[in-house]
């Protein structure tokens, strides 16, 4: 496993569980996290984490946790007894909604990685305006950005267009994380993409890939390109 192999988290979106067991086994020993977004943790619910953790992974669980504070800090804390390594929440959510997950981490003295995001990969600038923001995309994410910090969080979720600006503003205190990666520069919703070497080299701790890897008859091959 090189470098570069423990730094890729691949997304499991899909409800093919023929499809799950062939990437949890190609993958072992290659990947060490794999990430449950909504699609399959709705369909399979917990019992995937608890499949892949005993398949020799540790689980990122893409939910984007989003609601009053008090049940916020309950869903933390099922995911700390869950064994679930990251979790996202949307930074939207508020300082103090943020701080309640925190403390909750703090409570259990669980190594849980709270990873805020910041503003989807989905957006560019002329959808973003609809929102009614009165920052641009790029000051809005930074924006959040220093707010999950704040309020002390582990990482941050952004699109790879913000890798550099963000490291630049937060230094190496907070883990960057970003989803849109491709191999190539393509149509598909999402827009603000890098190649995983472009994405690395911005500055980037951790790449999220799932299309790449998850439609590929030998998701190995993946790896060989980075």
């Amino acid at each position: 496993m090189n470098d570069y192999n423990k730094r890729v988290i691949v997304a499991l979106d899909t409800v093919d569980p023929v499809k799950i067991d062939f990437i949890l086994k190609e993958l072992r020993g290659i990947v060490e996290i794999v990430k449950i977004g909504f699609q399959s943790f709705i369909y399979f619910g917990p019992e995937l984490i608890k499949k892949t953790i005993d398949s020799g992974f540790k689980v990122f669980l893409d939910l984007k946790l989003h609601d009053i504070p008090n049940t916020i800090e309950k869903a933390v804390e099922s995911c700390i007894k869950h064994n679930v390594y990251m979790i996202t929440l949307h930074i939207s959510g508020g300082k103090e909604m943020l701080q309640k997950a925190c403390s909750i981490k703090h409570k259990y003295e669980s190594d849980i990685r709270l990873l805020g995001v910041t503003i989807l990969t989905s957006f560019d600038e002329y959808n973003f305006k609809d929102l009614n923001y009165k920052l641009s995309l790029e000051e809005m994410v930074i924006y959040y950005a220093r707010l999950g910090k704040d309020s002390g969080l582990d990482g941050i979720i952004c699109s790879p267009k913000e890798i550099k600006v963000l490291r630049h503003d937060m230094g190496s205190e907070l883990l960057i994380i970003t989803p849109g990666i491709r191999l190539v520069n393509g149509k598909d919703d999402q827009k603000r993409t890098m190649t995983p070497k472009e994405a690395f080299e911005a500055g980037a701790d951790y790449i999220v890939v799932g299309r790449p890897i998850l439609e590929s008859n030998n998701p190995k091959i993946f790896f060989a390109q980075i």
